[in-house]
């Protein structure tokens, strides 16, 4: 569902990896094979190698396991990564484990864990399925250093600290009595909103390569760090995240440059949004320290926005009660609401009242009508009057996910880049369409699969808000070029798990070099070779090269020895046909 130049590079690969499969005995087609993947960046032959069945045979490759407790149920991911290479400015190669399937390796259970508020100790139990799953998976020598990360978001924050620590500490006590990964009191533990921000941020710029070294075609940005008498870093430019669900609205995105505060109340409020942090494995190293600014809006989610929409409107029929024009007490008189298709007659329900409606299609009106619940107040244009930090319009790259994609793409069918004035049209043309229409164009399958009645009922509204909240609460210029909507990245999910345990072990590689160190009477040639991919590339060429040749000199002699045979044959035919002359 992501279209830019990078995944059809990855789709063609597949391709051809489908293709040597079914001719897998010619060396041809593995020369040619070899060669084209050799002409890709290696971080697509890396995702490339992600998304086939892991070598659990292969007793170099570690593993690590994150459970995600949600509100709604838990999902266990079970990663795993080769050794470190030997840079200390490159990260762990960390991948999601495919089985014999090439299927990820995750596993769901409902309900929430917070559901055993009031029975602690059953806890243990509770995540048992998922850990039996990952113990299958992982091969048993490696259970012993394999990390096991439980980690508890929304469902857990939302109960008192005594029933979170009652819940944690039954983990902390049986899991290790049946399971022998690597778990310990401070690998269970609720994080917070703002850091569940910081992983989503940092899983998805680890998948587009943004933490790799920058080359001489990437977009760079100077970085200030902090720290003293360090001169600016220039490397590659990070992604931003915007991310609409049903509840709540998140936006988390690097700030490269030192920040000036206008008040002590300014700062400290900035604090409170900031995250500064080193994903290196070394502290003295800054190549991958990081100032992100991420930050979570309760009630600005698609679902939420309307449902305080609507609730306001309640507020106007019981006003228009007392001042006797009854506007929305019947379907005669409904209260005409911009934000609905044209036609479309719709009623809602508060405390056994109800709120007749008749949809206008409005978006001009529509957009003047949902700004207010924006929040802008306190000298700020940030929704809710949230410190924002400032974000450098002409050089930056945003991806937009869940609302953000389903707004455009779900009945517009326009997801992907983004362009403010093709969208405002799109929407307005929308919203001005009879409901009649509209359902019959969801009747003939014009709009996507996951398009539905709800869909249809509320795009208007909210294609709206997702444009005011991005122009009018984020500041977005009109003109920004550099927006993606998206669903998937590399056709899969991108958790911010991934994000979690790229964090947990940052660290990990000290062995992997420590154990290099070791090695320094080894040629230095073999050691540099798998390090730097510039070499490895020139020796694939080679060898691709060799190996074709090869096969052309192996064809030439097939070709010789025919013909040798060919013409031994005709001088038998020509010798026996003598032999028969009178």
């Amino acid at each position: 569902s992501l279209s830019f130049g990078s995944f059809s590079r990855l789709k063609t690969c597949e391709l051809w990896m489908d293709f040597v499969l079914l001719y897998k005995n010619s060396l041809l087609y593995r020369s040619i094979f070899f060669i084209s993947l050799c002409l890709f960046h290696p971080r697509y032959l890396s995702i490339a190698e992600s998304m086939e069945t892991t070598d659990i045979h292969n007793p170099a490759l570690n593993y690590g396991i994150v459970v995600d407790c949600g509100s709604s149920g838990s999902r266990v991911f079970v990663y795993y990564w080769p050794p470190h290479n030997g840079n200390p400015h490159t990260l762990l190669d960390i991948r999601q484990m495919r089985d014999h399937d090439r299927k990820p390796v995750v596993k769901k259970i409902k309900p929430g864990i917070s559901t055993l508020a009031n029975t602690p100790t059953q806890a243990s139990d509770y995540l048992h399925p998922l850990l039996s799953f990952a113990a299958a998976h992982v091969p048993k020598t490696k259970h012993k250093e394999t990390p096991l990360y439980i980690l508890c978001t929304a469902g857990m924050r939302l109960l008192p600290d005594s029933q979170q620590a009652a819940i944690l500490e039954d983990l902390v006590t049986d899991v290790p009595l049946e399971f022998d990964f690597l778990f310990s009191r401070s690998h269970a533990e609720v994080i917070s909103g703002k850091q569940e921000g910081v992983y989503a941020w940092i899983g998805i710029n680890f998948v587009l390569g943004r933490f790799d070294h920058a080359d001489e075609e990437d977009a760079t940005v100077e970085v200030t760090t902090g720290a003293q008498n360090q001169q600016p870093i220039s490397r590659r430019r990070t992604v931003g995240i915007m991310d609409m669900g049903g509840a709540s609205l998140q936006i988390a995105y690097e700030v490269p440059s030192a920040i000036t505060f206008s008040s002590p109340q300014e700062e400290e409020a900035g604090k409170s949004v900031l995250a500064d942090f080193n994903l290196g494995c070394d502290v003295e190293h800054t190549q991958h320290v990081y100032r992100v600014y991420v930050t979570t809006f309760l009630g600005f989610g698609g679902n939420m926005a309307r449902q305080r929409y609507e609730d306001h409107n309640f507020f106007f029929m019981f006003l228009s009660r007392l001042l006797t024009t009854q506007t929305g007490m019947s379907e005669d008189k409904p209260y005409l609401d911009p934000c609905l298709p044209v036609g479309l007659s719709d009623t809602v329900t508060r405390d056994n009242r109800t709120l007749f409606l008749r949809g206008q299609g409005d978006w001009t009106r529509c957009q003047e009508a949902v700004r207010p619940f924006l929040g802008l107040h306190n000298g700020t244009m940030s929704p809710g009057g949230v410190y924002q930090a400032p974000i450098n319009f002409s050089n930056s790259e945003f991806y937009g996910f869940s609302e953000f994609f389903y707004c455009m793409e779900d009945v517009l069918r326009m997801g992907g880049q983004y362009n403010s004035e093709r969208y405002s049209q799109a929407a307005t043309d929308y919203c001005s369409t009879k409901w009649s229409t509209l359902k019959q164009r969801l009747d003939n399958q014009l709009f996507s699969q996951q398009a539905d009645i709800s869909r249809l009922k509320y795009q208007c509204f909210k294609s709206a808000w997702m444009f005011e909240v991005l122009h009018s609460g984020f500041r977005f210029p009109s003109d920004y070029p550099s927006l993606k909507t998206a669903q998937l990245v590399y056709d899969k999910e991108v958790q911010w798990t991934l994000g979690a345990i790229l964090f947990k072990t940052r660290f990990l590689p000290l062995r992997d070099l420590q154990q290099e160190t070791l090695r320094q009477n080894h040629p230095s040639w073999l050691r540099s070779s798998f390090v730097y991919n510039h070499h490895l590339f020139s020796l694939c060429i080679l060898v691709v090269v060799l190996a074709i040749l090869l096969y052309i000199l192996r064809l030439r002699r097939i070709h010789q020895r025919e013909q040798r045979q060919a013409e031994a044959l005709n001088l038998l035919w020509a010798e026996e046909g003598e032999a028969l002359l009178p």
